[in-house]
């Protein structure tokens, strides 16, 4: 073992009363499993297997303190002694891996979906159809009250400490700026009074609590948001939460409704480290940076520069529970990165379902799905080195197998291949080299250039034969689609044909959005180079002058996008862009409408084209005999989880 590469990352922190063993902490991130009691013991094999994997301090998923704060109806919370037990066995299996656990406690706000969410002021949010309702000075106060018995709770669950919820535009993020705090009495108003509300929570919880109990607060370094804090109201706060009795500082970035992207590709590695370092000037408590960490290399540049004294990596951890031990053993060619696609993670979060990772399916499926070695080694072939060709090879080494992996191209990934040269996919690189590196050290046997017959593999004499040849692109029965200047898209992302100045795009599926994003970006940018543009790209205020650290203040009254349509409330005016509107929605594909919740922005973004699509219908004679196949491709809308959703009928 080795700390050469990594020095301050795998360096203690000493607490005072306790000592993390490195730098390295799993964020809170949802995973579904924090909502139902039966699925305690498989929370408590995620979390072991990431304090096996080296992190030296985990924190759960949001837990409510009461029924109104919770996200969804019946999701986690804690509030009596009854819900202790399920969370002890968390506690217990992480303690046994050498790694402490905080659990975080999350009060929703007007983010709740349900009828009973509070808020400051009775203020709706744009990514919730729920109206909350205003809590009276006494509300407050029990709001306080729970806080701080749920903190009681979490320590006689054996947590080693917790996480209050203070950023990402949750309740104690509401309070805290006027954008959704207009009371007129002692906890609005000044930025004192928008403050109390977080300060009384850290002050009783560390009052109610012994010394040698963990309080992390999570501060929102940067609301993205019109009418958020400026960096002196959050300097100010931060310079407060010391003596309010707070151990470690972890930041956060963007509220849920913000429309600049936090942790999606297109944000460069390690963006918001500058937030963490100015945090990190107004106090002498540890800070915790975080967003689009995804490699020890990033965490480690951070650390050394002295922005922050902890790195946050909760997708990553995902992606690769041992990714801890496997840098500090100097192995970081084999880590498995994160890419960022949010697929398996935020995505089925959105829509109900159990998270999970895109690059690794085990991920909350560590009691279901076992790679237990074989009782019998066999002799496998597996036709394809696409995605499904390349995870199927490897699972199956591991299991014990011997393996062969054909594949008729010259590379492997298949058309994972073209999504790397998409700009703000970059890491999709990351998951070949990881499959390549494993594939050769399991000593799978690699035929490239190889289109296999059936003939050849029956001469092969092997045992089993996986096919996973995968797909081909779409050759659209369309008029003229064998023109010289038509390209499809494999052609134009693997660099066999360029494009001319002016290109038209058939389709607006995932794909063609990718295909726009190629022709239309500049490649991408490396290190500082690369956070200024996006922090320019996306108007963010790096010296943090602007109410949410955004130099654009006007905010729109709706979305409107592209221009689509424009009508008179009254009027029967409509423009040609709500016929284009429709057409787009008739012949794209259907996928768009299920990745509709990736952003609240992009969510209400096609929810206005839906509209503009329903308008042009009812206007344009000619296509109403197209009404009932265009409405089969328009979603169902509905909120899951406290995110805009579209439901495929």
């Amino acid at each position: 073992m080795t700390n050469d590469a990594f020095p301050e990352l795998f360096a203690p922190l000493e607490l005072g009363f306790t000592q993390l063993r490195n730098r390295i902490v799993m964020g809170s991130m949802h995973t579904g499993l924090e909502d139902r009691a039966r699925d305690y013991p498989k929370l408590a094999a995620y979390f072991a297997a990431r304090a096996r994997g080296g992190a030296a301090l985990l924190i759960t998923g949001g837990i409510s303190p009461n029924r109104v704060g919770w996200l969804a109806p019946f999701s986690s919370k804690l509030t009596s002694r009854s819900e202790v037990s399920r969370h002890q066995l968390v506690t217990a299996a992480v303690h046994a891996e050498g790694a402490k656990i905080c659990m975080q406690i999350l009060h929703a706000g007007r983010y709740a979906f349900h009828p009973l969410l509070v808020a400051p002021s009775p203020l709706r949010a744009p990514i919730n159809k729920f109206k909350p309702r205003e809590l009276s000075a006494r509300a407050v106060e029990t709001q306080i009250a729970d806080f701080v018995r749920c903190a009681q709770l979490a320590r006689e669950a054996g947590y080693d400490g917790v996480e209050i919820m203070g950023s990402e535009g949750y309740l104690i993020n509401q309070f805290l700026v006027t954008r959704t705090n207009h009371r007129l009495d002692e906890w609005g108003g000044s930025l004192e009074n928008r403050a109390r509300f977080a300060l009384e929570i850290l002050r009783r919880t560390r009052a109610a609590l012994d010394k040698d109990f963990i309080l992390v607060y999570r501060v929102s370094g940067l609301d993205l948001v019109e009418g958020g804090a400026t960096g002196e109201e959050t300097d100010w706060l931060v310079r407060q939460l010391a003596d309010a009795g707070a151990t470690i500082l972890n930041t956060g970035i963007g509220w849920h409704e913000a429309r600049v992207p936090t942790i999606a590709g297109m944000v460069p590695p390690g963006a918001f480290g500058w937030v963490s370092e100015r945090i990190k000037r107004n106090t002498t408590l540890p800070v915790i940076a975080t967003n689009r960490i995804n490699t020890p290399e990033v965490g480690e540049s951070i650390l050394a520069a002295g922005a922050a004294d902890l790195i946050s990596m909760a997708r990553p951890l995902l992606a690769d529970p041992d990714l801890p031990n496997k840098a500090r053993a100097g192995k970081s060619s084999t880590i498995n990165t994160c890419i960022a696609c949010n697929q398996a993670c935020l995505d089925r979060i959105f829509v109900g379902k159990r998270a999970s990772c895109l690059v690794n399916p085990l991920a909350a499926y560590e009691t279901e799905l076992q790679l237990t070695v074989a009782a019998t080694a066999k002799r496998i072939a597996v036709v394809g080195g696409g995605p499904a060709g390349l995870a199927c090879a490897t699972a199956l080494a591991q299991r014990g197998h011997r393996v062969s992996l054909f594949e008729a191209e010259h590379e492997l990934g298949g058309q994972f291949r073209y999504a790397r040269e998409v700009p703000g996919k970059e890491d999709f690189r990351e998951t070949l080299r990881y499959f390549g590196n494993s594939l050769q050290n399991l000593r799978v046997e690699v035929l490239l250039g190889v289109r296999v017959t059936a003939a050849q593999l029956v001469a092969g004499g092997f045992d089993e034969i996986v096919i996973a040849t995968g797909v081909v692109a779409r050759h659209p029965r369309i008029a003229g689609i064998d023109h010289p200047s038509v390209i499809s898209y494999p052609d134009l992302l693997s660099g066999r044909r360029q494009a001319g100045e002016r290109v038209a795009i058939v389709g607006a599926g995932g794909i063609g959005f990718d295909v726009a994003t190629y022709l239309s970006t500049s490649p991408a940018e490396h290190g500082v180079a690369a956070v200024d543009a996006f922090l320019q790209e996306w108007g963010i205020d790096r010296t943090h002058a602007q109410p949410g650290g955004l130099l654009h203040q006007i905010a729109p009254k709706r979305v409107v996008p592209f221009g689509c349509y424009s009508a008179k409330r009254r009027g029967r005016e409509r423009d040609l862009g709500a016929l284009r509107a429709g057409f787009i929605a008739l012949h794209s594909s259907t996928a768009v409408w299920r990745c509709a919740a990736v952003s609240a922005t992009n969510a209400l973004m096609i929810r206005a084209c839906t509209s503009a699509l329903a308008r042009a219908l009812r206007c344009c004679r000619p296509i109403r005999s197209l009404s009932a196949r265009v409405r089969s491709q328009l979603p169902i809308w509905s909120l899951s989880c406290g995110r805009l959703a579209a439901r495929h009928r």
